[in-house]
């Protein structure tokens, strides 16, 4: 039998109710430190981490309906009260709708590399975006990236590398949730290290 998905209208948040920049604390009814995953899948790793951080406040931004539904029944079974997820675009939602200097790490992991060269204008990682993510950053805030994808890892790394005088390399440590071997947990690495594709992964602070 078929998963019945449930909503839970606490946790999905609506792209048509927001109205300008967007209030953390209003939003999650508490201030407290903001991470933000980008292309959240199932919502496997924020639930790890929302369990194991129940300080922080998730938001992670799925644009796949299928996933999106999942990840939000995901969140709800598991009441987690510290976790958001909108389905939108994510480079529209963080340019129009996130504020300044307010999100302390942004989780990047298995972003679409979209192989095709015609279609690499279409890659999340990309000067604007990573500007944008920057500007969204605190100081000391960071950028987290796992691929499976040895080209985009290389464009990535030029992409940051351009912003070297906004960034520095930080460690990336395994995230809450991890098994042996693996980094962040995601559906996507299992899946991927299962087929003994190699990982990559980059970190960077805000200067």
């Amino acid at each position: 039998m078929a998963r019945i998905l449930k909503d839970y209208p606490n946790i999905a948040l609506k792209p048509e109710n927001l109205d300008g920049r967007f209030d953390f604390a209003r939003i999650f009814g508490r201030s407290a430190a903001v991470h933000i995953e980008i292309g959240s899948g199932k919502g496997t790793f924020l639930v790890n981490q929302a369990k194991a951080h129940p300080g922080v406040n998730f938001l992670g931004i799925e644009w796949a309906r299928r996933y999106y539904r999942f990840a939000v029944d995901r969140i709800g079974r598991w009441n987690l009260t510290n976790v958001r997820i909108i389905r939108t675009d994510a480079a529209q939602f963080i340019c129009e709708y996130v504020p300044d200097s307010c999100v302390d790490c942004f989780h990047i992991y298995f972003p679409d590399p979209w192989p095709k060269k015609r279609h690499h204008k279409r890659r999340f990682l990309n000067l604007t975006n990573t500007d944008q993510l920057i500007r969204c950053l605190k100081s000391a805030g960071t950028i987290r990236i796992a691929t499976d994808y040895a080209e985009y890892f290389e464009q990535i790394k030029d992409v940051l590398a351009s912003r070297a005088h906004l960034l520095r390399e930080a460690d990336f440590l395994p995230t809450a949730g991890t098994e042996i071997g693996e980094w962040v947990g995601t559906n996507f690495e299992r899946k991927y290290l299962k087929e003994n594709r190699p990982i990559y992964t980059l970190a960077v602070k805000k200067r």
